[in-house]
């Protein structure tokens, strides 16, 4: 049986069938909003973490079953010595590279490239990997994503960015066929509160 590890953005809930095993997980983004949350969680359920950052010393959480871990999503090499000998990588970073202002641009994309590239590098035992997506590449109707309907002349260039890369990160994802791959993207509005572990899952439609 294949795994699979769902974050569930309704109270972020890291779930999984083989729920008595334990796994190794590396996570880009541990120290963001959704990512550490995600490490939380995984610590709380048994799993064994590596949180990834440029600057290790961000990652202040102490935990036996957590390790910190210098890398970067720029540099191809960086990935592949980390992603090696995981159970699930799991990508959850925003932001934009340069001043080209194109969707190319955004990390979610560049992140997503690189780490497929590093994981066809593994080979069949590649782990999966889980992409935190963004809201604006889910329909609001059928052929209407999202991000279509944002009114752009309110929003920060860099947000439109990022939004439009999320897009191209999905749709780039959607022809990968040798990497087993899973995108969770949270709801239009995503706000802290009380982990209540209830959520719903609605595929590519916005909720």
């Amino acid at each position: 049986m294949r795994r699979l590890i769902i974050i569930a953005m309704f109270g972020l809930v890291l779930a999984t069938p083989c729920a008595a095993e334990t796994l190794d997980i590396l996570i880009f983004g541990a120290t963001g909003n959704i990512g550490s949350k995600a490490v939380i969680e995984a610590l709380d359920r048994g799993h064994h973490v590596t949180a990834v950052s440029r600057d290790p010393s961000q990652i202040e959480l102490k935990h036996e079953n957590l390790a910190a871990a210098k890398g970067d999503l720029l540099d191809l090499y960086s990935i592949g010595e980390l992603v090696v000998g995981r159970d699930v990588v799991i990508t959850s970073v925003r932001g934009v590279i340069g001043d080209s202002k194109t969707p190319e641009s955004a990390l979610q994309y560049i992140a997503v490239r690189n780490v497929v590239e590093a994981l066809r590098a593994v080979g069949p035992d590649a782990p999966r990997l889980i992409h935190v997506g963004g809201a604006g590449s889910l329909e609001v109707e059928p052929g209407v994503l999202y991000a279509d309907t944002l009114p752009k002349v309110f929003l920060p260039k860099k947000i439109e960015v990022e939004i439009a890369g999320q897009v191209i990160a999905l749709d780039y994802l959607r022809t990968v066929s040798d990497v087993r791959w899973t995108c969770a993207t949270p709801p239009k509005n995503l706000t802290n509160g009380e982990r209540t572990g209830q959520f719903r899952i609605g595929g590519d439609q916005l909720m």
